[in-house]
């Protein structure tokens, strides 16, 4: 894939999309193409997280304990690496040949570094996130209070 292509991927990610044309193409130039064959493993659960992954073919399962996700084109995986060192909370297998763009932590974080306003918007929005999830837990307790 051509840088272009790269960014245009990394443009359909809503958390990467935040942060404008000249920070995508900087992830797009430093990032690097991983290439997975079937039942190929992209990280284990408990593993050191110092990236997230964007599919650009194919998909993966993303299994942490007894829920899963299946990850296609344009989704990314281990956004939380991206920001804080981690250990991963899943595991995620190819479930056929498939093809990701790893986005190294440092990468992300020069990023950010040399954008300040990118920086802003992207804590914004992971306020707006937090605030939602603590909604939706209150909620929910009050709903099994009922119960």
């Amino acid at each position: 894939m051509s840088i272009e292509d790269d960014v245009a991927l990394l443009e359909r990610v809503s958390t990467l999309r935040l942060l404008g044309d000249t920070a995508l193409r900087m992830l797009a130039i430093g990032s690097e193409q991983r290439n997975f064959e079937r039942g190929d493993v992209l990280f284990h659960a408990g593993d050191q997280a110092d990236a997230g992954y964007v599919v650009q073919y194919g998909a993966f399962r993303v299994e942490d304990g007894g829920a899963e996700i299946i990850a296609g084109p344009g989704a990314l995986i281990g956004e939380l690496a991206l920001i804080v060192p981690m250990k991963r909370p899943s595991t995620a297998t190819a479930l056929e040949r498939s093809t990701c763009i790893r986005i190294a932590r440092s990468l992300f974080q020069r990023v950010l570094e040399s954008d300040p306003a990118a920086a802003r918007k992207l804590r914004d929005e992971f306020a707006k996130r937090t605030s939602q999830i603590a909604s939706d837990i209150v909620v929910a307790g009050r709903k099994m209070g009922k119960s």
